[in-house]
């Protein structure tokens, strides 16, 4: 046994749990040692963990780095754009301990600036395929919303497979890599001339004026959410919330039977006024583009205003925390009143996935930097890559 053989253990093993525990007494009956047997290699579990970081970089590293070559010198944008998103998904897709890795413990990481950098170090750089591309430097770019929906993609496929109790197939991952190659392309397939000629600004005015109102009764709720944003949703407890309230702990307990309905009322509360703010006004619009601008728009508005939501949900991005059924139930409503071609004939499972994706694409571009330094156009061409994917896309 070496290294390395416990390093590939971790992955499995702790894969499975999500990266939620981590337990050196798993990794050995993984293996078929005993835990003393591990501390030939490592002291603890923290330096296992360290230990994974490299590993994760190498691997990943040394399967896209052929695609990232053939990218940097592709013939177009559009095909260096493909290249990378087909050698990406194919990655993480074959390797779902790898992708849950990447979420539960390198990309929830503060400072972005370091992903980067690990991959330069192997010969990777995103940057300079996206200058060599003729990118321009608007925020976001085209590259950051095709491995942001990727990665949607790819968790959604996971989780799939996940609830089944299934391996995925090599059919199965071809179809997906198929889907996704239709997302990031041509996104909800709307008409190109009507969105060029919306107007944009008034129609931020109009979603401005819908204001979060704030009463006593979304005090405890806030504590909640602060407690999330804090400390995510694994390491909150019912003590920090009862700190933030003013309530004992005891307390808690009139309004919440456990810690995981306290989180569950918290999301579905939030999840519900998310869509109300989506839906306000949009039946004044003739037209389904602005109705899907004006929700996208208004949602935006309402998490500059809760920051502390913002995180929270940022979590459940990263960590696939496990919700009640009233949070599907309320999230596809963001988009299931709108009159749009792309969704009509939909059930409620496929409703659900794109109303899931258009509120990650939205949560990952506000959280991704500071929110005071993203202006309204950054959500007008994330909204013209929703709608008409790369090759509409003209911003």
């Amino acid at each position: 046994m070496t290294r390395d053989d416990i390093t590939r253990a971790a992955f499995k093993v702790w894969g499975r749990e999500l990266y939620r525990t981590t337990s050196l007494n798993d990794i050995a009956r993984e293996l078929g040692v005993s835990k003393t047997a591990l501390y030939r290699h490592f002291k603890d579990k923290d330096s296992i963990l360290e230990a994974m970081y490299p590993a994760y970089f190498d691997d990943c590293a040394a399967f896209i780095k052929n695609g990232c070559d053939r990218a940097a010198s592709a013939a177009s944008r559009r095909e260096a754009h493909l290249i990378v998103m087909r050698t990406i998904a194919e990655y993480f897709l074959r390797n779902s301990e790898a992708f849950i890795f990447s979420l539960a413990r390198v990309f929830d990481k503060g400072d972005k600036r370091t992903v980067s950098e690990e991959f330069r170090k192997r010969g990777i750089d995103f940057g300079q395929m996206v200058q060599k591309s003729g990118e321009t430097a608007s925020y976001p770019s085209k590259m950051q919303l095709i491995l942001a929906t990727l990665f949607f993609c790819i968790a959604y496929f996971h989780h799939q497979n996940y609830e089944k109790g299934e391996n995925p197939t090599e059919e199965a991952v071809k179809a997906s890599l198929v889907q996704m190659e239709e997302r990031i392309g041509k996104g909800l397939k709307l008409d190109a001339q009507r969105i060029s000629a919306l107007d944009y600004e008034n129609i931020e005015k109009r979603a401005a004026a819908t204001v979060y109102e704030d009463t006593e009764d979304n005090a405890l709720l806030r504590a909640v959410a602060e407690a999330v944003a804090e400390a995510g949703p694994w390491n909150a407890t019912m003590e920090m919330v009862a700190k933030r309230s003013g309530l004992s702990k005891s307390g808690l307990y009139a309004h919440f039977r456990n810690k995981q309905d306290m989180l569950d009322r918290l999301f579905v509360t939030e999840f519900n006024r998310i869509a109300n703010f989506a839906r306000a006004q949009i039946d004044t619009y003739d037209a389904v583009e602005a109705q899907l601008y004006h929700a996208i728009i208004s949602i935006v508005y309402y998490l500059r205003s809760r920051p502390e939501i913002l995180v929270a949900i940022d979590w459940i991005k990263t960590r696939q925390l496990e919700l009640g059924k009233g949070v599907s139930e309320e999230i596809f409503r963001i988009i299931g009143d709108l009159k749009l071609e792309a969704i009509r004939g939909m059930d409620l499972l496929m409703l659900g996935e794109i109303a899931h994706w258009i509120l990650f694409m939205i949560v990952n571009t506000l959280a991704w930097r500071p929110i005071k330094e993203i202006p309204n156009e950054s959500f007008r061409f994330l909204f013209n890559f929703i709608s008409l994917g790369l090759e509409g896309s003209k911003i």
